[in-house]
């Protein structure tokens, strides 16, 4: 766990120095990919001496970006719809498949030892169960002493598409949260306990800092940091733990090209071994780039990804998109890029 939490470390400020190099790819949005993009972009130096200058800001950040046209590529959680991209003249496609988790601060349980179920959830973020031995979370977990403690809700300060997961979740489980703060890269959170934190980054160093918190990141964060997680109830009725598989589960049926620009939804997925928070991460790029040798390195770096990156994704409980999906993607997504 050390070993992956220096190299993370590193490998961001390797990612970040990248800049000084003329030839390097530039990108910046979503902090859910992060430890991804970075283990990537150290194996593709090696191998191609190109760098990747990667800024982790948060989805709404590399939208903003690539919109601004300061990148070559803009990274998002959050899925631009159809209209926006024809209207901005982009494409957009899945890169990598991930899980959202529940992280909690909570002394003397083990992960996973401790359950929920997407309504209590919900309740939880809402500020309607605001304390860890409530009725209702306890009969989800009895025989454990739960303490009489306050529960304070860790939430990202910035517009971030692992919000725009965890609450297209909680709307897809609970009418009262959809009919409340909703499904956004930002909302309103309602508890009154409730605290920010900028990045994926920020939210687990804030629930790992804060007894008695809650907070949701994405999954490489959880094992970064050796975070306590809570298992969820999925959509067949059974508790399942985060990880490599339980994301390949949910992801299993996912029809791509149903949606324009690809922005589908697995959240609470059927199968029984389906992780209900999970999402893939997007990439954003221009049909028509303003600088098209920098486009044309930046799909370079993507097709290395798809072809050699599986391992690398895995290690960290990522999951990789099958062949099949990218060699649709390379024909049907790339070859809208005018080279």
């Amino acid at each position: 766990m050390l070993k992956l939490k220096s190299f993370i470390a590193a490998v961001g400020v390797t990612v970040m120095a990248a800049s000084a190099l003329a030839a390097d790819i530039t990108g910046a949005g979503a902090t859910f990919p992060f430890p991804v993009y970075a283990k990537w972009a150290e194996a593709y130096k090696a191998a191609t001496n190109v760098g990747l200058n990667y800024q982790s800001i948060g989805s709404s950040g590399g939208i903003r970006q690539i919109r601004a046209k300061t990148v070559t590529f803009g990274a998002t959680d959050a899925p631009l719809s159809g209209a926006d991209l024809d209207k901005d003249g982009m494409v957009q496609f899945p890169m990598i498949i991930g899980g959202t988790v529940p992280v909690v601060n909570l002394d003397g349980f083990k992960p996973g030892e401790l359950r929920v179920t997407g309504p209590v959830l919900a309740d939880i973020f809402s500020g309607k169960i605001s304390k860890w031995n409530d009725p209702k979370f306890a009969a989800l977990n009895p025989g454990k002493n739960l303490p009489n403690d306050i529960i304070t809700v860790v939430h990202r300060a910035d517009g971030s598409g692992t919000t725009f997961n965890f609450t297209d979740y909680l709307s897809a489980v609970s009418k009262e949260w959809a009919d409340g703060p909703g499904k956004n890269a930002t909302v309103k959170w309602p508890a009154p306990t409730s605290v920010g934190g900028k990045g994926n980054e920020g939210v687990a160093a804030n629930v790992n800092r804060v007894k008695g918190s809650v907070g949701y990141v994405e999954y490489a964060y959880v094992k970064k940091n050796n975070m306590n997680f809570m298992q969820v109830q999925n959509a067949d009725g059974k508790y399942v733990s985060p990880d490599d598989l339980t994301f390949a589960a949910a992801a299993a049926s996912a029809d791509w090209f149903s949606v324009p620009g690809m922005g589908i939804s697995m959240v609470n997925a059927k199968g029984a071994n389906s992780w209900p928070i999970s999402t893939a991460s997007f990439i954003l790029m221009y049909k028509n780039p303003a600088d098209k040798a920098a486009s044309a390195e930046a799909l370079k770096y993507f097709d290395w990804a798809f072809k050699n990156g599986k391992k690398l994704a895995n290690d960290l409980d990522y999951v990789a998109l099958p062949d099949s999906l990218t060699n649709e993607i390379r024909s049907k997504v790339w070859s809208q890029i005018q080279k």
